[in-house]
């Protein structure tokens, strides 16, 4: 396809490119020749620490910088050097493989050519993949459902980020994903379930794409919220897709829980859905904390006095030791515990996962003892979790105090 375009909509152009999964960019034919400027730029997508970056490679006469930059700062570039610098940029993506030619006047012609079939996915450095498991171009019925695609699979613009994110998140639930029961229908329960989009992303994932029969209940305090996301399961004929009104103290599950999840419970309520989570021995536990305050007027340490003095610096580190807390007492309840990144800070500061699964070891354990009791110990701390949470999931009866 062909068509000539201006400059004003080059960014738009470069939006569609970005959204259609770069695969490799060249800026090339530059106006005027010169030693302190480069002759080519080379762009290619990269991840690094789980971020997705560009690296950017300008070529000079005697040698190539490189430099990694945002996806907002390599549009910029772009934007910056065609036309004014370079006169040609050819871009290639999963869908389709750009031609862009520009005017003495600065107007751009723009030779466009849709790929038959999308090739595989984009090898990025340092040995991992970025990997899509709803890959874009292909209609899949519940993103379609919570307008995330359109009927021809495209990805919304405004809706990527929740896009990346589902993906993100099933790459987590992957990794975990051996540790689950075998040859049974797995039983999960979505604390916290707000609007579902991962609810709905990880019931397709494990009923679809790998082909392990999974419930899933999605638990919410949100009578029009849950509502909705019942009305969607209904459209999309998901009966093992349900949704109830409750809270996490008081839900009580039909079938043995095979995995908990939790996203982003307000303080105490993270507690609880980890307390209920070891209680059900799931296999598997998921929780990204939010709002945790309980610990904050508890933390007292002469020797910190330089950190804890400041107000804002101690709600963050309150925030660690609290996450912490929890990671080492899921420990010693027989769970062998990482805490993760679950998603970039430049969207939500609420970024850390708690990925907890069944490993008992008597060994780390005892470890996670020392180092729990030394830590409460040096802060003076007495969490509401340690009340309930014991090494063999026997609950107790101190009662959540908001």
């Amino acid at each position: 396809m062909q068509h000539k375009d201006t400059a004003d909509s080059l960014e738009s152009l470069l939006q569609e490119i970005e959204n259609f999964e770069l695969v490799a960019g060249t800026l090339s034919a530059v106006r005027e020749e010169s030693e302190k400027l480069p002759f080519k730029i080379a762009i290619r997508p990269l991840l690094l620490k789980s971020k997705s970056v560009y690296q950017v490679t300008r070529f000079f006469k005697t040698k190539a910088i490189h430099a990694n930059l945002s996806p907002q700062e390599c549009r910029h570039l772009v934007l910056e050097a065609i036309p004014s610098s370079f006169t040609q940029g050819i871009f290639e993506t999963q869908v389709a493989s750009y031609h862009i030619l520009t005017h003495k006047n600065g107007a751009l012609k723009v030779l466009k050519k849709v790929k038959r079939d999308k090739t595989d996915p984009v090898p990025l450095a340092h040995n991992r993949s970025k990997q899509f498991y709803f890959p874009e171009g292909e209609p899949v019925p519940f993103l379609v459902a919570l307008g995330v695609m359109n009927a021809q699979g495209r990805v919304l613009r405004e809706k990527y980020d929740k896009f990346r994110q589902m993906n993100h998140f099933i790459g987590l639930i992957e990794q975990a994903l051996e540790q689950l029961p075998q040859g049974k229908q797995l039983h999960i329960i979505d604390f916290g379930s707000g609007k579902s989009y991962l609810t709905f992303a990880l019931h397709h994932y494990l009923n679809y794409i790998k082909r392990r029969p999974a419930v899933i209940t999605g638990v919410d305090l949100k009578e029009d919220v849950i509502a909705d996301c019942r009305r969607l399961a209904d459209q999309l004929q998901e009966p093992t897709l349900k949704f109830v009104v409750g809270t996490i103290q008081e839900h009580v599950p039909t079938e043995p829980v095979d995995m908990v999840i939790a996203l982003h419970a307000c303080d105490l309520a993270t507690d609880a859905a980890l307390k209920n989570a070891v209680d059900w021995q799931a296999r598997v536990i998921l929780a990204v904390p939010c709002c945790q305050h309980e610990l904050l007027s508890q933390v007292k340490c002469s020797s910190l006095d330089a950190l804890l003095r400041h107000g804002i610096l101690k709600e963050r580190f309150s925030a660690l030791v609290t996450d912490a807390i929890r990671a080492e007492l899921l420990t010693q309840a027989g769970y062998s515990v990482d805490v993760i990144e679950f998603i970039d800070l430049e969207h939500t500061s609420k970024n850390l996962m708690i990925r907890a699964v069944q490993d008992p070891s008597i060994a780390r354990e005892h470890a996670a003892r020392d180092r729990y009791h030394a830590i409460k110990a040096l802060l003076h701390l007495s969490p509401w979790l340690e009340d309930h949470l014991t090494p063999k999931g026997e609950a107790k009866t101190r009662p959540i105090e908001r």
